[in-house]
């Protein structure tokens, strides 16, 4: 595996086109709207590569038959050496990556279904991730409106990016509040005039806008999201933007929050857990 330098990233344009499952993550590597690694089997002409963002999403494309680059992955998946501090969220493309990672990581790949206990080290945990379509007439039939005067809903600005806390929010997926805000969108909900919840673009490229949620944790339950959401999404419709949604399969919330906001499910693929 090569760490290519961001003036080498040109290279993987082509190569990621042809990827056709939701790449905008990957994108926002490659187009240098946010910091991340890229790895290749060669720097002038990468064959089988993988791209890291920094929220942790990762994705590994190409050619799956480079045995070299493979177990170079494959340490590096396993955490072998300790290069890596923190989880990494790996899908593969084209799908048959997936008999070739199976053999890969023989011994060390648990479903998530059979995992009760964390995260082991050195230990890759398969789980589900769902791509979403969206379906404006659903949307629009579920569609809620502001209903108390202790909420507002404002356009995310600077100061909401630096005191937005939690897993999910703009600081993880945008490089600076400078960036976000020249880049990106959000809109963040306030109640009794304090911060609670921020939806926000994760990637924008082209005309598709993938959201990004977080509620703060006491204000959860109070269908705060599915509000913000909306906003986000109203402002896409104004703007020609496709909504665009995905998210883990066993994550529970996030998925009935979009079939709720009017995305249908369309594709189901393995996600691979990498630990740290």
């Amino acid at each position: 595996m090569i760490l290519l330098k961001r003036n080498q990233y040109g290279e993987v344009i082509e190569p990621l086109e042809r990827v056709t499952i939701n790449k905008l993550f990957a994108r926002s590597v490659i187009e240098k709207h946010v910091s991340g690694s890229v790895y290749a089997d060669d720097r002038n002409r990468p064959g089988t590569i993988y791209i890291v963002h920094p929220y942790g999403m990762s994705l590994l494309f190409g050619n799956c038959d480079n045995e070299k680059f493979n177990a170079d992955f494959r340490d590096y998946a396993l955490n072998i050496h300790q290069t890596r501090n923190k989880h990494e969220w790996m899908q593969a493309f084209p799908d048959n990556w997936d008999n070739v990672l199976v053999d890969l990581f023989k011994g060390h790949l648990i479903k998530s279904s059979d995992n009760s206990g964390g995260i082991e080290k050195n230990v890759v945990e398969l789980n589900t991730r769902v791509n979403f379509k969206f379906n404006l007439n659903k949307y629009l039939e579920s569609k809620q409106d502001i209903a108390s005067k202790n909420l507002s809903i404002v356009r995310t600005d600077k100061k909401i990016f630096d005191d937005m806390n939690g897993s999910v929010v703009p600081s993880e997926f945008w490089d600076s509040a400078n960036d976000f805000c020249r880049m990106g969108v959000g809109f963040s909900l306030f109640y009794e005039n304090k911060l609670a919840t921020t939806a926000f673009s994760s990637y924008i490229h082209g005309n598709e806008l993938e959201l990004g949620m977080e509620t703060i944790e006491e204000y959860r339950g109070k269908g705060f999201a599915s509000l913000a959401s909306s906003a986000l999404i109203d402002y896409c419709l104004e703007n020609n933007y496709e909504p665009v949604w995905s998210c883990r399969l066993e994550n529970v919330g996030s998925y009935k929050l979009a079939v709720k906001l009017g995305f249908e499910p369309t594709l189901k693929l393995p996600y691979y857990r990498l630990s740290k």
